[in-house]
């Protein structure tokens, strides 16, 4: 039996990688699908035909969330057309690779503004149909790098840093209006943001993991359907690895 038939699931930075992945596992266990996305339109476009593949329903809503008023006019568009958000996964993510003392004003916004306000943007509105219906499930989708730092990942590091931070404090708040709120920390994942790895550079780093390989996006997506479903109903407020043993 699909563990989340009837669901409605929002899922942020859906047009690739782990969004994407975890779209598509959310579909294959009965839940209808909002592909959010900020500028990949033919990205968005074939994560909804790989739903359709399997018989699932989803539509696309394009939509910045690092905007307070565009993540308003996202949830509202939903409300109207699917009456409810049961999931809500904060996925959208961007990477700045670089020396911190070389980041501009503009770099530090950017990657604030998409990977940490955004999240926190996107989930005040939703959480308003959320507590209304004391019901509800929130996954912020961090990294390792938010519970270690990276070198030349600082302020993707501080996102992640923030988000974790973020999901142990609402999970707290929210609890009493039977709304879960979990965070997955992905070691590396085999996805574009990785894509500028040499061979080299990637055979040392699957040295370092102890089972010897990068993740997949669907194994994200896995994860994400269990902390979405009632298999995991005691569970909040907590933050889960899946890095292959890296850290």
């Amino acid at each position: 039996m699909n563990r989340l038939t009837g669901k409605v699931a929002l899922v942020t930075g859906a047009s690739r990688g782990i969004g994407r992945a975890i779209a598509i596992e959310l579909s294959k266990q009965g839940a209808s699908v909002v592909i959010n996305y900020s500028k990949d339109d033919e990205g968005a476009k074939e994560t909804l035909e790989e739903i359709k593949k399997i018989n699932g329903y989803g539509i696309i809503i394009k939509g910045d969330i690092s905007s307070f008023e565009k993540c308003k006019e996202i949830v509202q568009e939903i409300l109207v057309s699917m009456g409810k958000i049961d999931i809500l996964i904060n996925n959208a993510a961007i990477s700045q690779i670089g020396l911190f003392i070389d980041a501009t004003e503009d770099d530090i916004q950017q990657i604030m503004n998409i990977n940490l306000l955004g999240a926190v943007y996107i989930t005040r509105h939703v959480l308003e149909n959320m507590i209304s219906r004391k019901s509800g499930n929130i996954i912020n989708i961090s990294s390792m790098w938010g519970e270690v730092g990276a070198s030349c990942e600082v302020l993707y590091s501080t996102t992640k840093g923030g988000l974790n931070l973020f999901t142990k404090a609402l999970a707290k708040e929210v609890a009493p209006s039977n709304i879960r709120v979990n965070c997955i920390s992905p070691g590396v994942i085999d996805t574009k943001m990785n894509s500028f790895l040499g061979e080299e550079e990637r055979k040392s780093l699957e040295e370092e993991i102890p089972l010897g390989r990068f993740g997949v996006p669907s194994e994200i997506g896995k994860l994400a359907v269990f902390l979405c479903s009632d298999d995991s109903s005691y569970i909040t407020g907590q933050i889960i690895r899946a890095d292959g043993g890296f850290l």
